[in-house]
Order: C-alpha cells, then sequence, then structure tokens
C-alpha cells in the first residue's frame, strides 16, 4: 500500500535529497575523520587522527535510492 498525499511529497523530498548526495560522492568523492586515543597515562593522552574516504559504491547506491523514492512519490493512485 502507498502513502497518500503528503507522505507522497516527502518521499519525492527524501528522494532528491538522496540523489544529490549520491552524486556528490560519485563526483567529489567524500571523506571523514576519526579520532583514536592511542594511550592516556593520567592527564596526558596521544590522540591519532584518520581520514577514512567514503566508497563510490555508497554514492551509486544513495543515487539508486533516490530515484526510487522519486518514481513511487510521484505515482498517482
Amino acid at each position: 500500500m502507498l502513502p497518500k498525499g503528503k507522505d507522497m511529497r516527502i518521499l519525492q523530498i527524501v528522494g532528491a535529497i538522496l540523489i544529490a548526495g549520491g552524486l556528490f560522492v560519485l563526483i567529489r568523492g567524500a571523506s571523514y575523520s576519526s579520532e583514536k586515543s592511542v594511550f592516556k597515562i593520567g592527564d596526558v593522552e596521544a590522540k591519532v587522527s584518520q581520514q577514512h574516504s567514503i566508497p563510490p559504491w555508497t554514492g551509486a547506491a544513495a543515487l539508486a535510492a533516490g530515484v526510487v523514492l522519486i518514481v513511487v512519490g510521484s505515482r498517482k493512485s
């Protein structure tokens, strides 16, 4: 059973956001950083910061999911 009215519009908006995010990851590539504590002695702490890249397949998956949501959201019952 498909959602009606405003729910259909929300699906289209979420789909558009997923498409934009997926295209961003595919075209520019995206990354995030994380910090890991190596050791801690009292108030002295050593941390390591690492950059992690987001794999392109996640962008493609977000793009595909966005297209599906827009198609489902645009159907009229």
